[in-house]
């Protein structure tokens, strides 16, 4: 699907030439990490060999790399923005997405039960839900008040108790990029996008920027059983990435994430159009506090990126009355928010999209043939 992105202009903010990016780009020797710094991109390979390693290192001037000239995202093979990084994620963080969450659960991945199951809801703690702080002495009693009505859920326990839940969402190198095709599992039947901002964070637990994400998600086999969130969340090709990670700098900060509008649209074959958006302001925890949940007992080498999740869920009918939307092949999703671009993917099955073959060995194999992991004077 090369050009649907559309050009540089585009598919970076319009005040790309006064931030700082990384990112990765696929040269005729193999993955490089880049710096886009002011308007001007660097191949930082001969400095740093992967993401992870530049982003230890601190340095984002650029020095030291060399100049690729004419810039632009039609100009270079871009890759996700991040190589080694663990990449975890968090899950209903938003009341909205909490909702969704006990109706998949209570519909056992049916969608077409989930129609009566979200009016009865939301006529119960539509409101509530909404104003409550999660781990408060207010969502407790929001909590015994669900359980004496028979609603509550293991869902609503992360949406307002006081642990938020974290996971894997994808093995290392396992992500895609701007571009590329996206995932469902061939044997589902009920998936939506979740477009999401997904902070970076380096291997001192310090989160240094952010990036688009979509946390492809699959409602029919969560639903079934939240035992299956693996199999509902980590398929081939189902967590795309980027355009690039704007680092955090004076024009661009976590308050700027704590206020963005994250936008979607979803554009089918059939002439079918959705779109919505997110409002990270109604998030319910601080991103900083879900990083916090995430290095609380557990360390990270070599930095990961952590999904914040996402207010979107779909319910508008696609076909059938009463069964809400669901992907269809070749669908077109385009994620965007201001400070960090538009993030572009085609819809396939996971079985069609293009396999995952170059892991951590591969990529190791690689950087030592081009001599990039000689030690440095």
């Amino acid at each position: 699907m090369k050009g649907e992105r559309g050009d540089t202009a585009s598919a970076l903010p319009v005040d790309w030439a006064n931030g700082t990016f990384v990112g990765r780009i696929l040269t005729e020797a193999g993955p490089s990490p880049i710096l886009v710094v002011k308007g001007q991109a660097f191949d930082m390979a001969q400095v740093a060999p992967t993401v992870a390693a530049l982003i230890d290192g601190g340095d984002f001037s650029g020095a030291g790399g060399a100049p690729i000239a004419d810039f632009s995202l039609q100009s270079v093979d871009l890759l996700s923005p991040v190589d080694l990084q663990c990449v975890k994620a968090c899950g209903v963080t938003f009341a909205v997405s909490a909702l969704e969450r006990v109706i998949e659960e209570r519909g056992r991945g049916d969608p077409g039960a989930a129609s009566a199951i979200r009016e009865r809801l939301e006529a119960r703690v539509g409101g509530s839900i909404r104003g409550v702080v999660p781990g408060t002495p207010e969502a407790a009693a929001l909590k015994q008040a669900l359980i004496d009505d028979g609603l509550w859920s293991q869902y609503l326990e992360v949406a307002i108790g006081p642990d938020a839940e974290v996971f894997t969402k994808a093995p290392v190198l396992a992500t895609v990029g701007a571009d590329a095709d996206i995932g469902i599992r061939s044997d589902s039947t009920w998936n939506n996008p979740e477009p999401e901002i997904a902070l970076l964070v380096d291997n001192r637990g310090k989160t240094v920027g952010a990036m688009l994400g979509n946390d492809v998600n699959l409602r029919d086999f969560e639903g079934r059983s939240a035992l299956l969130l693996g199999k509902a969340k980590d398929n081939n090709a189902s967590c795309s990435l980027g355009p690039l990670v704007r680092l955090f700098d004076d024009s661009f900060t976590i308050d700027d994430v704590r206020t963005a509008q994250v936008a979607l649209r979803i554009a089918g074959e059939d002439g079918y159009v959705l779109e919505g958006a997110s409002n990270m302001a109604e998030i319910s925890r601080d991103p900083l506090d879900l990083v916090r949940q995430t290095l609380s007992e557990h360390q990270y080498p070599d930095g990961f990126a952590l999904f914040l999740g996402t207010l979107f869920a779909p319910v508008q009918d696609r076909d059938d009355p009463g069964r809400g939307f669901t992907h269809k092949i070749n669908d077109i999703v385009s994620i965007e928010s201001a400070k960090l671009g538009r993030l572009v993917n085609r819809v396939v099955t996971s079985r069609d999209a293009a396999p995952w073959q170059t892991g951590i060995g591969a990529l190791m194999t690689n950087l030592a043939q081009r001599g990039l992991l000689e030690t440095k004077k």
